[in-house]
């Protein structure tokens, strides 16, 4: 069996006096594409953030690739990790964000390029010749001189879902990235991702309300509440046979407001 390529131990997160993590383990397997589901503010969303070193841990270990994310070795024992052992971890991941992020004064072709030419010293043509094969996967090459501005929504975020591959993470974050969307530019932008899913072998964590691609997309879904996760499974047990009340209290919730599960 390969060794977990993400391993969350009995973290914690508070702000003030509120948990928000509260113990968490859980493994993620290379390849795997793992649905998070679960009430607002149940924590899912925190542990994106907190992977990709946008918030820090109050409590507990993460390991990604084998190597320690907050942690680092130093004189035989473990310390905080530097700036530079982030950045470095930081490489491994991408994260899609559910408003966009992109940089409004760039254009589509800059914004992808950037990261690469910053980070990587990677030099401009081939950057650009990368960001293109890219577009071209999310169906954007016609757009490669547009400005955010003049893009739909659903455009926008294809161009982030771009720019987040042009590092090339063995690990990508998808945040709620159609809740921002019109219903009708939804479907482009899953496309995009169950292409993803279906021709790569990185590792996805997909946060959503979009149960019926849960359900398609998904190799395991966990089902979260107040922090912790109620429950685990391949997604036809999760959402056709739930065996904890709060997963059934939750789905059948999702079912009346007219999703499809």
């Amino acid at each position: 069996m390969p060794s977990p390529i993400i391993r969350i131990d009995n973290i914690t997160k508070t702000y003030g006096p509120l948990t928000v993590l509260d113990g968490l383990s859980m493994d993620v397997m290379p390849g795997e594409k793992l649905a998070l589901i679960g009430p607002s503010g149940s924590g899912k969303t925190t542990i994106l953030r907190i992977l990709m070193t946008l918030e820090t841990i109050n409590g507990g270990h993460i390991e990604i690739d084998g190597q320690q994310l907050y942690h680092m070795p130093k004189a035989g024992s473990l310390v905080a990790a530097d700036e530079k052992h982030l950045q470095k971890m930081r490489e491994k991941i991408g994260m899609v964000f559910q408003h966009f992020n992109l940089f409004p004064h760039k254009c589509v072709l800059d914004n992808i390029t950037l990261a690469p030419m910053l980070t990587k010293g990677t030099a401009r043509a081939t950057a650009e010749k990368r960001a293109m094969e890219l577009l071209d996967m999310v169906g954007m090459t016609d757009k490669a001189r547009s400005m955010p501005a003049q893009l739909s929504g659903g455009q926008k975020q294809r161009v982030a879902i771009a720019r987040a591959l042009a590092l090339s993470p063995k690990i990508m974050l998808f945040d709620e990235v159609t809740s921002a969307l019109d219903p009708e530019l939804v479907e482009e932008v899953l496309n995009v991702m169950r292409r993803l899913a279906a021709e790569t072998d990185m590792t996805m964590l997909l946060v959503t309300h979009e149960m019926g691609f849960a359900h398609d997309f998904a190799d395991r879904v966990l089902f979260f509440d107040k922090g912790r996760i109620v429950e685990e499974g391949k997604p036809e047990s999760i959402f056709k046979n739930p065996r904890q009340e709060r997963t059934q209290t939750f789905l059948r919730k999702i079912i009346a407001a007219g999703h499809r599960v």
